[in-house]
């Protein structure tokens, strides 16, 4: 025996300790994935987790979401109606603020898996949501807090104090939602013990559930909440949200005696750096080829708290240097220094963060996608939006895409899974990536419905003689619903997907940074639509032209704008097939 391997044994040797001091407890009483109850006992089977608590968690985002979507749906029309914002203005504003909300997840995330825990960090970002909703109720019903009517075609711009108070209540909400939401999902699925082979199909139909839930509350807001802001006033509008907020918060908090925790592993930034850092200083050593000879600890458990081992993969072996134990690197006293070496657990995890990435980032498209929202809306407020004596409120028709994902979610889960699994042999039917490829594909489906709507109303426009009224054209909103079907029906395929997938890939550690990868994929989208609006408001409004999403959307040509969309996403979609086809699974 080499040094080497001396030096790798001793060190195992110490990695057992903590493994000989856990109790020997009965594997069906208690979990068997490491959660904890919250005194921090072993979680029992019968009397933690499961479905029972996940109706408090289900109901708590159901009540959320409601809050959220109550300001999201319509927030394009406060801004033009309210504060007076143009429609290009108005769109880049809502996109932008959409993707904030998508990116401070990574707060959350961090926070979590670092610190506080998921349960700590969700009732923390509560408060805050909470508080940003009472800020933007208070600005939309006092007076002075509000610029003053149009006068004829002249509207008077908001105030500093006006658009100061407005935006820090909705980026209050931001910080709020997007540090609770890559908690709530990995909470939820954390009910269900993975190494329970009963549980594991439950926590897969969870994910399914969950997203029913958000759009429960989508649905709600786009129709009873929008009507009231449209017809009853934006205060209570606003106040209505801010109050199933609070109720969100009671309902988590009621049932904190039956959740499941899992502990947290500490900063994963720190443990990234550090496999970096032991993977350069050691970049002249060789890596061995039997990988048994790189560092790892003993037992059922990794050295990373509360997360499980992962098996060695041959790919980036670059970074497998930082699990070669050297001269030097085994302290007196036989623990490492992790700045010099780590566990191939360590490593694994980095990889697995590395492989992910051409996934997550072939779907920042679907997430530019689902931006459009905002201009599908501005579509609607220039299309007949009378229905015998009622008139439809353009952001209702979001309830489509709410209906849409209530109706394929059951026939999904009851449908699709088992007639796929026939087929593919798989317990979930379609694997996680063919799912979000599928999505894609209807994605694009949703951008060519929403292009030839577009088409239509524009040559009804001429041939009325519209084009240089600001007004709406004789066609029916209701040619509007197919574009939120197809949407829907990828947000079922899409986005319950990448949720399953950062979820089921993540390592135990990393779940709640893995769950914000997923949501981050929506901000950047924004983003994304953010960018292209600006470009093509720039590149299309040279010459004094009015440009393709002029204020006067009868003089411009958004359904080129459509084109471009989907004709990104298509391209985008070959590239995911080429990325998904190359990834590889992780072991544990």
């Amino acid at each position: 025996m080499d040094a080497a391997e001396e030096r790798r044994l001793l060190v195992q040797e110490d990695g057992d300790h903590q493994a000989l001091l856990l109790p020997s407890l009965d594997a069906r009483l208690y979990t068997g994935d490491g959660s904890v109850d919250i005194k921090g006992r072993p979680a029992a089977r019968r009397t933690t987790g499961n479905w029972p608590a996940c109706f408090f968690i289900l109901g708590t985002e159901c009540c959320e979401r409601l809050a959220y979507y109550g300001i999201a749906c319509n927030l394009v029309t406060y801004l033009k109606m309210k504060l007076h914002q143009g429609n290009l203005e108005a769109a880049r504003n809502v996109a932008t603020w959409g993707g904030t909300c998508y990116l401070t997840p990574l707060i959350g995330a961090i926070l979590a898996d670092s610190y506080w825990g998921k349960y700590w960090t969700i009732a923390v970002f509560s408060s805050v949501y909470f508080i940003g909703l009472a800020v933007l109720t208070l600005s939309a019903s006092v007076p002075a807090l509000q610029p003053s009517p149009c006068s004829g075609s002249v509207c008077p711009e908001a105030s500093l104090l006006q658009n100061g108070s407005f935006f820090l209540g909705l980026y209050m909400i931001a910080l709020g939602t997007g540090g609770i939401k890559p908690c709530v999902s990995s909470f939820g699925a954390d009910q269900f013990d993975d190494t329970d082979p009963t549980e594991r199909v439950k926590q897969g139909s969870f994910f399914n559930w969950f997203y029913f839930c958000i759009n429960t509350g989508a649905f709600i807001s786009s129709t009873v909440i929008v009507w009231i802001q449209d017809n009853s006033g934006w205060g209570i509008g606003f106040a209505i949200p801010t109050m199933f907020m609070a109720l969100a918060i009671a309902s988590f908090l009621s049932a904190s005696n039956m959740y499941r925790f899992q502990k947290s592993g500490g900063s994963p930034l720190t443990r990234v750096s550090q496999v970096i850092t032991a993977a350069f200083r050691k970049w002249h050593v060789q890596v061995p080829h039997d990988a048994s000879l790189l560092y790892e600890v003993q037992g059922q458990y990794s050295a990373i708290e509360g997360s499980r081992k992962l098996e060695h993969t041959s790919e980036f072996q670059f970074l497998d240097k930082a699990a070669i134990i050297l001269d030097g690197d085994a302290k007196s006293d036989l623990l490492v220094n992790p700045w010099r070496v780590c566990t191939v657990t360590q490593v694994e995890e980095l990889k697995i963060i590395v492989r992910m990435f051409p996934v997550w980032a072939t779907t920042i498209i679907f997430g530019a996608v689902y931006a459009q929202f905002s201009v599908f809306i501005e579509q609607g407020m220039v299309l007949d939006r009378q229905i015998g004596s009622f008139n439809i409120p353009p952001a209702s028709l979001l309830t489509f895409d709410g209906i849409s994902v209530m109706i394929w979610i059951p026939i999904y889960d009851h449908v699709l899974i088992p007639i796929a699994r026939k087929f593919t042999g798989r317990e979930k039917g379609f694997s996680d990536l063919q799912r979000i490829g599928i999505g894609l594909v209807l994605s694009i489906v949703a951008m060519a419905c929403a292009a030839l709507v577009e088409l239509k109303r524009l040559e009804i426009a001429r041939s009325e003689g519209l084009i240089h009224d600001n007004v709406a054209v004789p066609m029916s909103i209701l040619w509007q619903i197919p574009q939120y079907f197809f949407a829907g029906a990828a947000e079922v395929f899409t986005a319950i997907g990448q949720l399953e997938f950062f979820y089921d890939q993540a390592p135990d550690a990393m779940r709640s940074l893995c769950a914000a990868f997923a949501l981050i994929t929506v901000s950047a989208g924004s983003y994304l639509s953010s960018i292209l609006l600006t470009i093509v408001s720039y590149l299309t409004t040279q010459g004094g032209d009015p440009g393709w999403i002029p204020d006067n959307l009868n003089e411009g040509h958004l359904d080129r704008f459509f084109w471009l969309i989907a004709g990104i996403s298509f391209v985008n979609f070959l590239v995911y097939i080429g990325c998904a086809m190359r990834y590889k699974y992780k072991n544990v």
